[in-house]
């Protein structure tokens, strides 16, 4: 089994036992899989490409420090740690809620090799070039400062390291913009100003080396060198 199957293989066994939210980003209810077809555009295959392209720049040998911002609940990464018995992964969130369905998480996965920490990421509390990867998965469009969170992420992390992941971006699939304009927006649960493909693309690049931006419908996936 690959380190993919693996992973996917996580997701599925949630079933019913999967909250809201954790439905959504794993496709693992029917709740899940009709906001994935109606807001996001996304059938199964769709939803397993920015997944699986979104983890795929983490190295499957990955044996450094690596932190996650936000980290959630952990439900996508969790599974990945697991494989990474040889890293040394810090997750940080602001929600302290998030946060504790993630450790519950990670303890009943029995990882050992995962920390949690509450804090900023306007405010990284770690010292700078302090991490070899940096992941933030769906974080970005909901930050409210991300000029902070683009410099905090850079600040932390070693020349030569990997910053990776994904988060909302605008003009991709009209039918999920609407209802970002008109449904998480009013709710505080996306904050604009959004990226565009070639808006993130032109600000990694004054930052980073080695850029590289796609797209899964309107799921913006990165990847870039420091």
């Amino acid at each position: 089994m690959t380190r993919h199957d693996e992973i996917r293989a996580s997701y599925r066994k949630l079933g019913n036992s999967a909250d809201f939210y954790d439905g959504i980003i794993t496709r693992s209810t029917l709740i899940g899989k009709l906001v994935d077809s109606i807001v996001w555009g996304l059938n199964r295959e769709l939803a397993a490409k920015w997944v699986n392209d979104a983890l795929s720049p983490v190295p499957e040998d990955f044996a450094g420090k690596l932190l996650e911002v936000p980290v959630g609940t952990g439900v996508l990464t969790m599974p990945l740690y697991r494989t990474l018995s040889n890293a040394s992964v810090t997750c940080l969130d602001y929600s302290a809620d998030m946060m504790e369905n993630a450790r519950k998480r990670a303890e009943e996965m029995k990882l050992n090799n995962v920390s949690f920490v509450q804090g900023d990421v306007g405010a990284l509390p770690f010292a700078n070039e302090s991490f070899d990867l940096v992941l933030s998965l769906n974080g970005f469009h909901a930050f409210p400062d991300k000029d902070a969170a683009f410099r905090e992420t850079f600040r932390v992390l070693k020349s030569g390291g990997i910053f990776c992941g994904c988060f909302y971006i605008a003009g991709e699939f009209r039918r999920t913009d609407r209802f970002v304009r008109r449904v998480y927006e009013p709710k505080s649960f996306f904050t604009p100003p959004f990226e565009t493909k070639e808006s993130l693309t032109a600000r990694l690049r004054a930052m980073y080396a080695d850029v590289n931006v796609s797209s899964v419908r309107a799921e913006g996936i990165f990847s870039c060198r420091k």
